[in-house]
């Protein structure tokens, strides 16, 4: 794999035909659950799952120690979660976005090979997990009828364990630490969508708050880790998450 100078942001980059490969794949996968029934739609999930674990085994490499496990989870959700967000847009887009999906999916590669050559996750992993959390909530909430929203919440929380794990991980828990920490955000995360889901906001609003509150919950951990005082954090994240609320009342009450 070879990268632009480091100095110069690194905005060139040429990848070997293994991550692109594997990136349209997926896409073509993600694309056939656009079109497919629901029972197809089931087996397009699960080419996800089987193509993007052991496509990221393939890429990845062995387990290296403080990197964590997550990152070899993370493609095939990405995958899912591509599959099920573009059942959202397909209408207006058709076969349109299966390019986009392969441009991103990519993205998700090198983010996590990035991270290999680095040690350390960055950026382009926060912001893949929130696009990942995004995705696959608006996904579940356009599969799951609002009046079915115990199974729809219990396949999100599934769907987010990863994302949710991997964050964990880039902030450097590892093993019981990292799996409480998980427990704890995905608890946080699955009752900001269990309330979405009775103030029901229109198209995918409840999917954003929900990526909000993924992304308040995982700041504020950070923070605190890094020696942040837990007043400064709580004003922090609570005014964020209270802005979120507020926003989703005023659009429901409409």
């Amino acid at each position: 794999m070879i990268r632009g100078s480091r100095e110069g942001g690194g905005l060139l980059r040429v990848v070997e035909p293994r991550p692109i490969l594997l990136s349209v794949v997926l896409a073509a996968v993600a694309a056939f659950g656009w079109l497919a029934s629901p029972l197809g739609l089931g087996v397009a999930v699960g080419l996800q799952l089987v193509i993007g674990g052991i496509g990221a085994v393939w890429l990845l490499g062995p387990v290296r120690i403080g990197l964590g496990f997550a990152r070899y989870a993370t493609l095939a959700a990405a995958g899912v979660a591509a599959t099920l967000f573009g059942r959202v847009l397909f209408d207006q887009t058709g076969l349109l976005l299966s390019p986009v999906a392969a441009l991103l999916l990519w993205g998700v590669v090198a983010a996590e090979l990035d991270v290999g050559e680095r040690g350390r996750a960055g950026l382009a992993i926060d912001l893949m997990l929130v696009g990942m959390v995004f995705a696959g909530a608006a996904g579940v909430q356009r599969l799951v009828a609002v009046n079915a929203w115990p199974p729809g919440l219990i396949l999100l929380s599934i769907l987010l364990a990863i994302p949710i794990l991997r964050a964990a991980e880039a902030r450097g828990a590892s093993g019981i630490q990292a799996v409480g920490e998980t427990a704890l955000h995905l608890l946080a995360v699955a009752q900001v969508a269990a309330a979405l889901t009775l103030l029901r906001p229109p198209g995918v609003l409840g999917a954003a708050l929900v990526a909000l509150a993924y992304h308040a919950w995982g700041s504020a951990a950070s923070a605190l880790e890094e020696g942040e005082t837990g007043w400064r954090v709580a004003i922090e994240v609570g005014a964020l998450a209270l802005m979120g609320l507020v926003l989703a009342v005023l659009v429901a009450a409409r």
